[in-house]
């Protein structure tokens, strides 16, 4: 069995590492040492949407998570160029004003809720993240947007920088790697 030691890798270098284990494994087990927290919360999910099982043994300050299939070599390479994802970076839209940057964002996620067409995924990076925390003014929207089954992603080393994962309201965490795939599998990006 394979074993690969992530302790001490930035995002996105745990998941590209697993990724990569798991590709040359040959369908073979892998064993991943990771640090607790989002290295070992972003291996985990990509484990999940990769459809792998895994086991996790859990100590103090790392962890050990032992990936027991190989679904890599079987799965094609996901190209959906139907899927619409918007890619928020920031709290406010446009340049020139802050105040009415952030109040064009606000109109600019109430319209989308009533447009027939809607994105799959919105993920928000860099200050972008402030949208879905505790005391964001656009978390009713975000809110329908969701149950409207659009995903709501926000990146874990902005949410972490920012000291507000724990304030994280509405949507999921996320990590580089997943927000990179995606872009660059889809057809219609729209940044904002």
């Amino acid at each position: 069995m394979k074993v690969i030691d992530c302790r001490g890798m930035a995002c996105p270098g745990p998941v590209i590492s697993t990724r990569n284990a798991l590709e040359e494994s040959s369908g073979e087990s892998i064993r991943v040492i990771l640090d607790n927290g989002a290295p070992l919360e972003n291996v985990i999910r990509f484990c999940n949407s990769k459809g792998c099982d895994h086991l996790l043994d859990k100590g103090e300050s790392c962890a050990t998570l032992t990936i027991f299939s190989n679904p890599l070599k079987q799965q094609p390479t996901i190209d959906d160029k139907s899927q619409r994802i918007v890619l928020v970076a920031s709290d406010k839209l446009g340049s020139g004003s802050d105040e009415l940057g952030r109040l064009l964002l606000k109109n600019f996620f109430i319209t989308l809720i009533e447009l027939p067409t809607k994105p799959q995924k919105i993920f928000f990076i860099n200050s972008g993240v402030l949208l879905t925390s505790q005391g964001s003014e656009l978390l009713e929207a975000l809110e329908k947007l969701a149950m409207s089954d659009v995903e709501i992603l926000s990146c874990g080393i902005c949410l972490d920088y920012y000291g507000i994962k724990e304030k994280l309201s509405i949507g999921v965490v996320t990590n580089m790697y997943s927000i990179a795939e995606s872009i660059l599998t889809t057809g219609n990006l729209i940044r904002i």
